[in-house]
């Protein structure tokens, strides 16, 4: 056995990954023991970081995209001195604790992206390498000049994420990206090749990535090193390290099975793992002194390098309001207030007003970064800038490709990274291809902005295939996700400024059919407060509730209500989540007591129970027809939504 002091570090990483899921009888043991070698070379010998100050922004990044290994994470945590104490490790998986099955950003220190879905955290980290190199050459070196480093797994590369995400970082010529594939060829199911022949390594060729295949190297302390230091000085394509590993790695008999992809909670078993190790089979949770202060010295052996940093920062020619805005992904000043006001009686699509606003914006949200998955001018997204390109990493305009689902998680990883307000479009039906990433975007509070256009039947000819119908109400349901249907251009200037304003995920839900520029949707703060009456008419005898387009209908309606003497008044709503976030006084005092709601969007009826006593909504797919064909067929029209309010009255 290996006695020496880096020896006994590495497998007092093991030891913790074993004692905290067997504590908590639950949790992925063996992928965390054959990593521990990687790990302990990252964190003491590779990785640019100061465990006191884990916010540092010229930190290098960390990226555990393999999120049920997550214990590798939290031993290293401890151990190094993010201010995860044994106690954290030994609540593993418990609830309330700050080490959870899979790794969250926010709750753990240390913890760069929220991982778990595999493939989520490799695109993760293409983001952040577009994110370090662009703010690299807008500010210079002496501010950032960092490296991206990622442990995928098997799983990771089985995903598709994993396929858009390489074919994009490989055509960004992306350096700095270094991914690391733990190549153990064991999944739950069993070994790999039930599922999987890829060469990996010729695979990431063709992408254009950098390779060094290690073979058996996993335990090879010094071959490691080696590699990821000279992945490191490649400047001119990202790198992929493949390490053949041994999942469950001393265990006697779970070693290279599919058991250790689990829980081990075997007591002969793991006692044997420990005796193979040198260590005591009846000590849990123990870290030698001596270890401890190894770990510790690695954990504070960037302090001097953040204070030069610190101090190159301070002393930076850059203006600080223009800086503190970059790095905060806000507007200088921290509010938006030069933002174009469109003409009530004019017609525009929405999307071509989200244009027009992010265009006025470039100067005041200096991080602001804005592209499309092949749908950049259609979805507003198509700002007036440079394009992002490996020769040009200061560009702000980036070109996804057909890549909704990498897209969403490259920008999750820029967000995350600091210093970017990424803004990517598409349109609302391929929401679902990228769901995923929307997901842990809400989840992990990354301040994206996911802009949706062609949201309604109103796309016309493309058919049903490309006619959202489902798509607002489950975006609704995500919690912490702020869904914004602007009812005309007003409205999305407003939606743009909470965008810019609020704290993580926003989505702007736009047209790509004209709509009217309202009376009384001036820039006020009426979005701000998730709905509001936009006409207000003395003891209406019915309220007429709609959502972007559909609210131009329910004033016509209105106004043909008038005509035969049923008072109404109109309620935009262009965001439930803000409207529920506001006093009860206020929700009442547009929503009366005692006063019928008629909801109106051209969607699912799905939530609408919650304001309204009935609906104008969609209950099956769209078709192939004109835009205004269709809403007069569903009946989102004037005289069809007067004749069901005088229904409901």
């Amino acid at each position: 056995m290996n006695t020496t002091l880096e020896a006994r570090q590495i497998n007092t990483i093991r030891a913790l990954a074993m004692d905290a899921v067997m504590r908590a009888r639950s949790g992925h043991t063996g992928t965390a023991m054959a990593l521990a070698p990687l790990a302990h070379v990252l964190f003491t010998r590779v990785l640019r970081y100061d465990a006191a100050a884990p916010e540092w922004p010229d930190r290098d990044r960390f990226i555990l995209s393999a999120g049920h290994a997550s214990m590798l994470v939290y031993a290293m945590a401890h151990l190094v001195g993010y201010g995860v104490t044994l106690d954290d490790i030994r609540y593993f998986r418990q609830l309330g604790s700050i080490t959870p099955g899979h790794p969250e950003h926010g709750l753990t220190p240390g913890v760069e992206v929220t991982t778990g879905p595999l493939g989520q955290g490799f695109a993760n980290a293409v983001g952040m390498a577009l994110a370090e190199r662009g703010l690299r050459s807008r500010l210079g070196a002496d501010l950032v000049d960092h490296h991206t480093y990622v442990i995928v797994s098997d799983g990771d590369l089985m995903e598709g994420i994993s396929h858009e995400a390489a074919s994009l970082a490989g055509h960004q010529q992306l350096g700095r990206l270094i991914a690391v594939y733990d190549d153990n060829r064991i999944t739950i199911d069993g070994e790999t090749d039930l599922a999987l022949s890829d060469d990996a390594a010729r695979r990431f060729e063709a992408y254009g990535w950098h390779v060094a295949d290690l073979g058996e190297a996993a335990e090879d302390i010094d071959a490691l090193e080696r590699a990821l230091r000279e992945a490191a000085l490649v400047s001119d394509r990202p790198s992929m390290v493949i390490v053949r590993s041994h999942i469950g790695y001393p265990m006697p008999t779970a070693a290279d099975t599919s058991a250790a992809h689990g829980a081990i909670t075997d007591a002969d078993e793991i006692a044997a793992a420990k005796r193979a190790m040198g260590m005591d089979p009846n000590a849990t949770f123990v870290v030698d002194d001596d270890v401890a202060q190894a770990y510790a010295g690695a954990g504070t052996g960037g302090a001097a390098e953040r204070r030069d940093w610190e101090a190159r920062f301070a002393a930076s020619g850059h203006d600080r309001a223009w800086l503190d805005a970059l790095w905060s992904a806000g507007a200088v000043g921290g509010r938006l207030s030069e933002l174009p006001a469109f003409e009530a009686g004019t017609q525009m699509a929405t999307r071509v007003a989200a244009n027009r606003v992010f265009d006025a914006s470039l100067d005041s949200v200096p991080a602001l970064i804005s592209g499309g998955a092949d749908l950049t001018g259609n979805t507003g997204t198509n700002v007036t800038a440079e394009v992002l390109t490996a020769a040009n990493p200061a560009g702000r305009k980036l070109y996804f490709g057909v890549r909704e689902h990498a897209m969403g998680a490259v920008a999750n990883g820029m967000a995350l990274h600091g210093g970017v307000l990424p803004v990517v479009g598409t349109f609302l039906v391929f929401s679902d291809y990228m769901r995923p990433a929307v997901r842990l975007a809400a989840l992990s509070g990354a301040k994206t902005v996911f802009v949706w256009t062609h949201d309604s039947i109103g796309v016309g000819e493309d058919g049903p295939t490309h006619q959202p119908v489902e798509h607002i109400a489950s975006l609704r349901a995500i919690p912490g996700l702020c869904v914004i249907r602007p009812a005309d251009a007003n409205e999305t200037s407003q939606a743009w400024q909470i965008a810019v304003e609020r704290d993580g995920p926003t989505a702007l839900v736009l047209t790509r059919q004209n709509v009217p520029v309202l009376d009384g949707t001036d820039r006020d703060a009426q979005v701000a407060r998730g709905a509001y009456v936009l006409i207000d008419t003395p003891a209406p005898a019915v309220i007429l509730a709609g959502t972007g387009s559909e609210v131009q209908c329910c004033t016509a309606a209105a106004a043909l209500l008038a005509a035969d003497g049923i008072a109404s008044s109109v309620v935009s709503m262009p965001s439930w989540d803000l409207f529920e976030a506001q006093e009860p006084e206020y929700r009442a005092a547009v929503f009366p007591g005692g006063v019928p709601v008629l909801g109106v969007e051209a969607a699912s009826a799905m939530g609408w129970d919650r304001y309204a006593n009935a609906t104008v909504t969609m209950s099956r797919f769209g078709a192939s027809a004109p835009g205004e064909d269709l809403m007069d067929h569903f009946g989102f029209t004037a005289p069809a939504i007067a004749d069901a309010a005088r229904a409901l009255l």
